[in-house]
């Protein structure tokens, strides 16, 4: 099984686009995946589900369950042992772990808890590993051959706590300034993050709360294309500047490598295009872009536009795979 958090620091991308719409197209691909909500604001979700069933799922009312924050909940107060979680079947080898808002509230007391891991506190490990846990529980029921992280943006316990339960991290970033100065803080973050974990898990006395053995590698970066308006040329020129950028950045800050990228670089994924009024289209439909139909509005150039889309995303998510299993291969 693979776990991959798709993870940057930066927000406003198209992540959730990008993770809803590789599960899919690994769902066509003979894959079964999991998806896990680890983001408060619950887009993942809310794509997944219609708002019908999102209200039965975030009732306060609810005896037993439903989201992340309530396996998460009932698992911290009970001494750090994750509780069962609800996997949510989407249906055709598709289910998800469903966000919720509430998430926020743990901040504070991952925060805590890797403050006290660093002196070796199982405890803490055990909280801090829980999300281990539950991903663990939830990929066996559904017999997951993936699981795909969509982590909320920022460098918070939050998002730290979700990576530590990951194998591999994929950086999705759109060619601009805000992206590669956040490449810049996440690399180091990175690997600071990694390497304390290493040694807190080598002074605790139950190792069997540890997660993966090499968390959150970086498995590679996906390009986000967006519309670049253009006055004389000057923005397209800024949009190229920052879109050959990326890769040296990326080897710089995330892989500690000096010196130019190499060309192509091996590290990118995939470039995506902007699909534009698609995009509203397969939300409208509750399905992905190339899956969209001329019953859906679909039809002339937007489903030339749909097929290059399917196209796109075959190369990415075999991309995904095979990443996955070289480093694999090569872990230690």
């Amino acid at each position: 099984m693979k776990r991959v958090a798709f993870f940057n620091n930066k927000g406003g991308v198209g992540q959730t686009t990008l993770v809803y719409h590789v599960a899919h197209m690994l769902v066509d691909q003979g894959q079964r995946v999991l998806l896990l909500d680890m983001d408060p604001q619950s887009n993942l979700t809310a794509h997944c589900l219609d708002e019908e069933r999102l209200e039965e799922l975030w009732s306060d009312q609810a005896n037993e369950p439903r989201t992340i924050l309530d396996a998460l909940q009932r698992g911290l107060r009970g001494g750090g042992d994750a509780h069962e979680p609800h996997v949510e079947d989407l249906g055709d080898g598709l289910a998800i772990v469903p966000g919720d808002i509430g998430l926020y509230a743990l901040e504070e007391e991952l925060a805590d808890a890797w403050v006290r891991s660093l002196d070796g506190n199982d405890q803490a490990l055990r909280t801090l590993s829980a999300i281990h846990r539950i991903v663990t529980v939830a990929a066996e029921r559904h017999h997951a051959d993936v699981v795909l992280f969509d982590v909320a943006r920022g460098l918070g316990a939050m998002s730290r706590a979700a990576l530590l339960a990951a194998d591999f991290m994929i950086t999705p970033l759109a060619p601009d300034l805000y992206s590669l100065q956040g490449l810049r803080a996440l690399g180091p973050a990175l690997r600071n993050w990694r390497t304390d974990w290493t040694k807190q898990l080598a002074r605790a006395s139950a190792p069997e709360f540890a997660g993966p053995a090499l968390p959150m590698r970086p498995l590679g970066y996906v390009v986000m294309q967006s519309t670049v308006p253009t006055w004389q040329g000057r923005a397209l020129k800024a949009y190229d500047q920052w879109l050959h950028q990326i890769p040296v950045e990326y080897h710089r800050s995330v892989l500690a490598e000096q010196g130019p990228a190499p060309t192509p670089d091996p590290w990118c994924l995939g470039t995506m295009r902007n699909y534009h009024s698609l995009v509203l289209l397969a939300q409208d439909a509750r399905k992905p872009i190339f899956h969209l139909k001329p019953a859906n509005g679909a039809i002339g150039a937007r489903m030339d536009a749909v097929l290059r889309c399917r196209e796109d995303f075959e190369r990415l998510s075999t991309a995904i795979l095979a990443r996955a299993d070289e480093l694999s291969a090569q872990a230690p």
